[in-house]
């Protein structure tokens, strides 16, 4: 396909990235068009980075300007990337050898201390795609020709900018999904080689990595006879601390809870009405939940590896209760340590 010419400004409400949809297993090598190709899952910010004349924009998924957010970004991009070149990738940032998704939050409402931050914790960028090309639109050719062409580009970058991994091959790909994430990498994206770029579409897949872990179930939504999410906590610095919820239960895991649940004393130290937020974060704006409290007894779930602070970022798989282990001896996860 022909490239089209790139339009003199960016688009209104900015690029439309790509998205992906989640899956439950690694996919083989044919699952998509022109054969897979894998890439790492970082845990940061999504962000398309445009290159003009004046210098580089850093826009967000949802179109928003993060320029001053990530200004070492754009002034890297802006010296090391020619202009008429749109890039896309994910914001990121190290605490030692460990992604750090804190770090990049704190950026958002740092205000005034934004240049302490950056300072303490520079930014990096993963870039895996490239839109646009000496002023030309390239997403309507394939992604090994676009991958081709920003690997070339990618030749002489110095950090911040990086060149994310990729691998065509499925037994690297299973390695990386179980090695990296000690570094916090969340899991797998999985694109077709032969796909054009289609902005604001979930055309690729997404596999996350999933550790089982036991937490302490300290309150149900629902009821007691008939739970319906587990509201999951654990002893944090001496204290039961909620870290996040479960997903819906199905109707057998629901009664194999329900056996294990009895009401709590007067001691317990969460509220019966709590913000939504506490227990998931892309839902800050919901209205208060009512939890069902109880005697917290072990359950063993299915988690991913991002966390925010203390919490764990996306719902739980409830797996099973756990009646033999003493809630005392539960381990934090490493990542919590």
């Amino acid at each position: 396909m022909t490239p089209e010419p790139l339009r003199a400004s960016v688009p209104e409400g900015g690029y439309e990235l790509a998205l992906a949809r989640p899956v439950d297993r690694l996919p083989g090598p044919g699952a998509l068009p022109g054969g897979c190709l894998y890439e790492p899952k970082w845990d940061g910010f999504r962000v398309a980075v445009i290159v003009t004349g004046a210098g580089a924009r850093v826009q967000s998924r949802n179109g928003k300007d993060l320029t001053a957010v990530f200004a070492e970004l754009a002034a890297a991009a802006a010296d090391q990337v020619p202009p008429g070149y749109v890039l896309d990738g994910e914001a990121v940032v190290f605490s030692g050898d460990r992604l750090d998704f804190d770090a990049l939050q704190k950026r958002l409402v740092a205000g005034r201390e934004i240049a302490a931050l950056v300072r303490a914790k520079p930014a990096s960028l993963a870039v895996f795609d490239l839109l646009a090309v000496d002023g030309q639109d390239i997403r309507s050719i394939p992604l090994r020709d676009r991958r081709a062409l920003l690997t070339e580009l990618a030749r002489s970058w110095q950090a911040p900018l990086n060149l994310s991994p990729v691998t065509s091959d499925p037994d690297t790909a299973e390695q990386w999904l179980r090695d990296l994430p000690a570094t916090g990498i969340e899991g797998l994206v999985i694109k077709g080689a032969g796909q054009a770029y289609a902005g604001g579409q979930r055309q690729w897949l997404k596999l996350r990595h999933r550790d089982t872990v036991e937490v302490l179930c300290g309150a149900v939504t629902g009821s007691l006879a008939r739970p319906r999410e587990v509201v999951a906590g654990l002893v944090i610095d001496g204290e039961l601390r909620i870290v996040g919820r479960s997903a819906p239960l199905k109707p057998a895991a629901a009664r194999m809870l329900a056996a294990h649940l009895n009401a709590s004393g007067d001691g317990h130290p969460w509220p019966e009405l709590i913000k939504s937020a506490a227990m998931d974060r892309f839902n800050a704006g919901a209205e208060p939940t009512r939890i069902i409290r109880v005697e917290p007894v072990v359950v063993e779930v299915s988690a991913d590896t991002a966390f925010t602070g203390t919490s764990f970022r996306h719902a739980l798989r409830f797996l099973r209760p756990r009646p033999d282990l003493d809630p005392g001896d539960i381990e934090l996860p490493a990542a919590l340590r």
